[in-house]
């Protein structure tokens, strides 16, 4: 009396009800893509461009933040840079997070050549230093 019966309905649905039950995700992967995607892959490519473009004389910054010279492409993979006067190291090429400086290309010298030639400029002079306690108390 109190209860009425409930009547279960046809199970068959539209097929225009799930187009617009899969609109939604389709405009959330476009969405996705023109702001996610598509930006991480052009910035990829530019990374790659750069890496190709890598050459001696260069002063790029790796990944962990050091600053060097590039003396010697060793090959496709990897590069010398040198970090101090007298001081160089191999480094994997996808290291290289930045170029800061292009160098102008060598032309007729042959890596042995290369390995002799200091590439970083002198270090310059050296000013007079103050210590510490000197400078707070004034003294010169």
């Amino acid at each position: 009396m109190f209860i009425s019966q409930a009547w279960a309905q046809a199970a068959g649905g539209d097929s225009s009800s799930f187009l617009v039950q899969l609109f939604p995700l389709v405009l959330i992967f476009i969405v996705f893509y023109f702001l996610l995607i598509r930006p991480q892959q052009s910035k990829m490519k530019a990374q790659k461009e750069m890496l190709s473009g890598v050459k001696r004389g260069d002063r790029v910054v790796t990944g962990g933040g050091f600053i060097g010279l590039v003396t010697k492409v060793i090959s496709d993979n990897e590069l010398q840079v040198e970090l101090a006067e007298g001081v160089r190291v191999r480094v994997i090429k996808a290291t290289i997070t930045d170029i800061l400086t292009r160098g102008e290309s060598v032309r007729g010298a042959k890596d042995s050549e290369e390995d002799d030639k200091p590439m970083l400029p002198p270090p310059a002079p050296a000013s007079e230093r103050k210590s510490l306690l000197g400078s707070l108390f004034g003294k010169k």
